[in-house]
């Protein structure tokens, strides 16, 4: 049996790795021998643990209570037993009783063996949480240990004892790695489990591009540049929003650096995935326009109330502004947070540029807007029934015939008459020579996206897709209706020369051969 010495030696050797100091591991030994004399004498027994590494020698010291009576023999014992050892023991005295380590050392052992590892296990994930809770958002690095059932399990330069697994959702579709290969990955949040915390990893998050960008450009690590958005899939495409807060410093250009050469740091970590970066702007008009590069964007229309942009691309534009099975304009609509809608401009002409007339309110009029019934000519009593039935305004009925006006409780086969006779006079449709700034009822986009809606008819890409894709991802000066240089002025910036405007065009590629430079 082993003696306290090399107890003492077995447990230093035990916690060396652990991080344990002196003190810990003396208190750890003593929670194990109470663990052991609990289970010999009673779950409240109260014992003296004296350990001297010096002398290698463990003292244990039992304590009892003497009593009248007995209640709990695990800390009591009464005066008869222990006028045994001593007649002069009285009651409120206190009997030691020395235990013997050599003879009690295998179940202390293995108790305050037990102790130590559920203590280290607690350390650990205290550990854990103190360093990870606060680095959410954060690039780690580490290497694949192993692949289970498609997640792959990482261990951390920076603490090897944290359990890091990266699921199958948060991976790139792109990518594969094999056991032993280094990887790097944003931790996306820190789950408790029964084991304990668990970190989890992600390299398809938004966040993962946001810590690679901070981690290549000094301008967003220090503050001046600021992320305000980004849309992004995973494997595909990646569109970012960013903002200078010092005038005198391209946000765009910052992100891409000479040649390209931070940008294409980041697209190299990320397996070739597409770039698009966007300087935000506060006005949706232009930002929804910049959103949608490569494509030039004729015209947008706003709806603040529905958070709607209706974009009108020339046809040549149509399948960059479109993307790969909707991809762009899907990216577009995520970025900016608004739905959009997408028309080519023949599309918009054929189905949507009609200019409307009204008549009967005295002088002619070019309007695009609707108006309310009740300020047409029409009994209060046949106004009441359309209200009731749901028709407001002129734009409500001016698909409607006669017959439909009949089927209207309260309305005669005389209003009937009216109505469709008012339509007839105040309405007259001729084909603009311009686009025009309302869409009819009937016009459909050629393509949508949103948060909420994917795609609609037309998002099969055009023979020219395929241009479409091998073409420059983005460009600062095609972000906006004027150049770049044009578009700083308005903010106060001084105008940029040819070459640095060519240095800070963004064109990211899934390659070298394909961004700009």
């Amino acid at each position: 049996m082993a003696n306290a010495t090399q107890v003492l030696e077995a447990f230093r050797v035990m916690t060396a790795h652990k991080s344990l100091s002196r003190d810990d591991l003396h208190d750890l030994i003593k929670d194990g021998i109470c663990a052991a004399l609990a289970k010999r004498y009673g779950p409240n027994v109260q014992a003296e643990i004296t350990i001297d590494e010096e002398k290698g020698a463990i003292e244990i010291v039992v304590l009892k209570e003497v009593v009248e009576d007995v209640i709990d023999p695990s800390r009591e014992v009464s005066v008869q037993e222990a006028r045994w050892d001593d007649p002069d023991f009285q009651v409120g005295d206190l009997l030691e009783i020395p235990v013997d380590f050599d003879d009690f050392g295998r179940t202390a052992v293995l108790a305050a063996k037990q102790r130590i590892i559920q203590r280290v296990r607690e350390g650990e994930r205290n550990r854990i949480r103190e360093e990870f809770s606060d680095k959410i958002g954060e690039l780690l690095s580490g290497e694949v240990q192993a692949i289970e059932r498609g997640k792959l399990v990482v261990m951390l330069n920076v603490l090897r004892e944290a359990e890091a697994i990266i699921p199958w959702r948060e991976q790139n579709p792109r990518e594969r790695f094999r056991q032993g290969e280094p990887i790097r990955a944003v931790l996306k949040k820190l789950e408790e489990t029964p084991k304990g915390p668990r970190l989890i990893l992600s390299r398809a998050d938004p966040g993962f591009v946001a810590a690679l960008f901070k981690l290549e450009v000094p301008e967003i690590y220090q503050g001046v540049v600021k992320i305000i958005d980004i849309a992004r899939e995973a494997g595909g495409r990646t569109k970012i929003a960013v903002v200078s807060n010092d005038d005198a410093i391209d946000p765009v250009g910052a992100c891409v650096g000479l040649k390209g050469s931070r940008v294409q740091a980041v697209v190299s970590e990320m397996s070739g995935e597409r770039i698009d970066i966007v300087p935000w702007h506060p006005d949706p008009e232009i930002y929804a326009k910049r959103s949608l590069a490569p494509a030039k964007v004729a015209k947008v229309i706003p709806d603040p109330e529905r958070k709607v942009i209706t974009a009108i691309v020339d046809e040549d534009q149509l399948s960059l502004a479109i993307g790969r099975n909707g991809q762009n304009v899907r990216l577009a609509s995520q970025l900016i947070g608004w739905q959009i809608d997408l028309y080519s401009s023949r599309e918009w002409m054929e189905r949507g540029a009609q200019t409307t007339l009204f008549r009967g309110l005295g002088e002619e009029e070019e309007v695009a807007a609707d108006f309310p019934l009740k300020e047409l000519d029409i009994p209060p009593a046949v106004l009441a029934a359309l209200e009731a039935a749901g028709y407001e305004t002129f734009l409500n009925v001016i698909d409607l015939e006669r017959d439909d006006f009949l089927r209207i409780s309260g309305v005669a086969p005389d209003d009937a008459d009216l109505l469709a006779r008012l339509i007839e006079e105040l309405t007259i449709v001729e084909e603009p020579a311009e686009l025009s700034a309302e869409a009819p009822p009937d016009a459909k986009p050629v393509a949508t996206g949103g948060p909420f809606v994917e795609t609609t008819e037309g998002e099969e890409t055009t023979e020219g897709e395929e241009a479409a894709e091998g073409e420059p991802a983005l460009a600062a000066s095609e972000q906006s209706e004027a150049p770049a240089a044009e578009a700083v002025q308005g903010e106060g910036v001084e105008p940029v020369d040819e070459t640095s405007l060519a240095d800070a065009e963004v064109s990211l590629e899934g390659g070298p051969e394909e961004r700009a430079s």
